[in-house]
């Protein structure tokens, strides 16, 4: 146990990865710069962002961006093209989880939720179709959640987002799947990362998780990781417009 697949034809690949600078985002930049592709990312944490392409160096390259600037995003995105060339590999990443109470958001809450959970997977997609059309083909993996499914309180803003990742997926696979473009959904569990742990994931509610899932193990940054690897890579040549679940048998 723990040896794990290598993907050749992801060698020399470009990926850009939203919010890759800390947690999941981290975890993928790490591996696909693993697997020897050409990696740029985006992120607001500045400085972890500096700190992770500084300790990978090679070919990972990151930019500073908010999300939420459609022209920031597509800026930074025709930049990474003309530094690598096309976009082939593009991972949706970039969330925030913050809990709120439905009866007591604002509107401009409502609106600001959006802009980071959802607008940014349209407005990238659309920034790399044309590039990836040019090259024959290529992969778009948008990161939903298991919340999509299951609809937990306190998170009605960020649960509609992730339900419409479902939905625009399988829209924008079916729509551009005559160029080679797939576009798939990951729809993590509850992942332990830095943020997870300050924030919410104490010893009492992971207890409770773990009574919920089959697998009685934490899932971790890189498993994600891991199952985004083989949508990008061409092994899974033939999957698009699939929510692909990875939460230990949690639903």
């Amino acid at each position: 146990m723990g040896a794990f697949a290598d993907y050749p034809s992801l060698k020399g690949r470009h990926v850009f990865v939203t919010g890759g600078a800390t947690g999941i985002g981290a975890a993928l930049v790490e591996a696909f710069a693993g697997q020897g592709a050409k990696v740029s990312f985006i992120d607001i944490a500045v400085e972890a962002g500096q700190a992770l392409a500084t300790r990978l160096g090679g070919t990972v390259s990151f930019q500073a961006c908010d999300v939420t600037s459609a022209d920031a995003l597509q800026a930074a995105i025709a930049q990474a093209a003309s530094q690598w060339g096309p976009v082939t590999v593009l991972v949706n990443n970039v969330a925030n989880d913050q809990r709120h109470r439905a009866a007591e958001m604002k509107a401009s809450a409502w609106r600001a939720n959006l802009a980071v959970n959802l607008d940014p997977v349209f407005l990238a997609s659309q920034a790399v179709q044309g590039g990836m059309v040019a090259s024959g083909g290529g992969s778009i993996i948008n990161l939903s959640s298991i919340n999509a499914l299951l609809g937990p309180a306190d998170l009605s803003a960020y649960t509609a987002a992730k339900a419409a990742v479902i939905g625009l997926s399988k829209s924008l696979a079916r729509e551009w799947g005559v160029d080679n473009i797939r576009v798939n959904a990951v729809s993590p569990g509850w992942v332990v990362t830095e943020r997870q742990l300050q924030l919410w994931l104490t010893p009492e509610a992971e207890a409770a998780w773990m009574e919920q899932v089959a697998l009685k193990k934490r899932i971790a940054p890189e498993d994600v990781a891991r199952l985004v690897l083989f949508l990008a890579a061409d092994d899974s040549a033939l999957i698009t417009g699939q929510n692909l679940v990875i939460d230990g048998g949690r639903t």
